[in-house]
């Protein structure tokens, strides 16, 4: 299965560190974030990336040039930030089967296989890992509100009365379908194609989603902060340095 991921933004929330670089070449605990991307999914049997640049998008082809660790690389150009949505829709000359989807500026220690295995069931057009947050976070985030099987059926982006405290965690599989659905969405408030509007369309032409809890940790690298916890998190192999302290796994 391909993956594609996503890696065209400025990270402007991550200056000085991105002044001179990609959000995605920023290191976290001497290592690239994109490189925490590509680890994941060769872990679960990637066949090929399809890496969508943008911003200094240069840096990131000739680092990688086209393979990582003997898989293939494709890169698609985003060449202005209008949302997921959009951005998605630059991979999809290069897509045309069922595919993985993953934010690069995300570090995971979860279960993606869990997310494959549940593709590749028959009953499956999509399948998201999704993460349990405080009730007061919710609204930070995609949340998604599902049925009594686990099957999604609103996704809401960072509503102010969340359905539910389930989010999206940044790693999902879709059949080509969601392209599709990515043509038809309409510019949001912010003038961004958005990922949540196309997921809504799918639900409302009746494909089935299916929620996967996530077994461990991810943490989006968004501010300097996050880049702090998640170098603590990996030195501690997924472990809070306060084992009293309970810490967030989730970031804006």
């Amino acid at each position: 299965m391909k993956a594609v991921i996503l890696a065209a933004g400025k990270g402007t929330r991550l200056r000085p560190l991105t002044e001179d670089k990609p959000k995605v070449l920023v290191e976290v605990d001497d290592k690239p974030l994109i490189e925490y991307a590509f680890d994941s999914l060769i872990d679960i049997g990637v066949s090929e990336f399809v890496v969508v640049v943008g911003y200094k998008k240069e840096q990131i082809m000739e680092r990688y040039d086209d393979a990582y660790e003997g898989v293939p690389i494709t890169y698609a150009h985003q060449r202005e930030q209008l949302g997921l949505a959009h951005a998605l829709l630059t991979a999809e000359p290069y897509v045309d089967d069922d595919f993985m989807l993953m934010l690069g500026d995300n570090v995971f220690q979860a279960n993606l296989g869990d997310v494959i295995n549940r593709q590749a069931e028959e009953r499956a057009d999509a399948a998201f890992l999704v993460e349990e947050v405080p009730w007061e976070e919710a609204s930070r985030y995609g949340v998604c509100d599902t049925n009594e099987y686990g099957e999604i059926t609103r996704v809401v982006e960072k509503p102010d009365d969340p359905p539910s405290n389930l989010v999206m965690t940044g790693f999902y599989t879709f059949t080509p379908a969601i392209f599709h659905a990515c043509h038809l969405v309409q510019p949001s408030d912010r003038g961004e194609y958005e990922l949540p509007d196309a997921i809504d369309l799918l639900i409302q032409s009746g494909r089935t989603i299916d929620a996967i809890r996530m077994d461990g940790w991810r943490i989006d690298v968004g501010y300097p902060e996050d880049r702090e916890e998640a170098e603590r998190r990996l030195q501690g192999d997924g472990e809070s340095v306060d084992a009293d302290e309970e810490v967030s796994t989730t970031s804006e």
